[in-house]
């Protein structure tokens, strides 16, 4: 192994004993929602009440800010409809949007609003990032 990769490794390996390390420090609290260092613990799960909720999406494209509009109906904590509505500004994103938009239902159709993992949908990635925000903003208002 050259120098230059015992380096790396090293680094790497530090880095991650550092990071096991820190995340012992903060402790959630569960009568209060939040962590010792003061800010929120996150809903990761839980009971949402049946309906329908939408929220926006905004995420990061090479062209700059994109967005997506997001509606989920929920019975049971299960997605039972999803409608996206693309915000695009050009025209990639816009090829984009839609493709995800064409498969998004069999993504999540039918699956539990906290199994929710999207990464790809039809050669969009980008998009995604704007559905799982817009999802995070969704069990929010659902919870409450």
């Amino acid at each position: 192994m050259t120098a230059a990769r015992r380096r790396t490794a090293a680094l790497v390996f530090g880095g991650i004993s550092v990071a096991t390390a820190l995340a012992g420090c903060s402790t959630p609290d569960a009568s209060t929602g939040s962590d010792s260092t003061g800010g929120s613990a996150p809903t990761t799960s839980g009971d949402y009440a049946d309906g329908s909720y939408s929220a926006a999406g905004d995420y990061q494209s090479p062209g700059g800010t994109e967005s997506i509009d997001v509606e989920l109906t929920l019975a049971d904590n299960i997605v039972t409809e999803v409608s996206v509505t693309g915000n695009a500004t050009s025209g990639n994103a816009e090829r984009y949007q839609s493709e995800f938009i064409d498969g998004i239902d069999a993504e999540v159709v039918g699956v539990d609003i906290d199994d929710l993992a999207v990464d790809k949908v039809a050669g969009s990635s980008l998009t995604s990032d704007g559905f799982m925000a817009a999802v995070a903003q969704i069990k929010a208002d659902a919870a409450s």
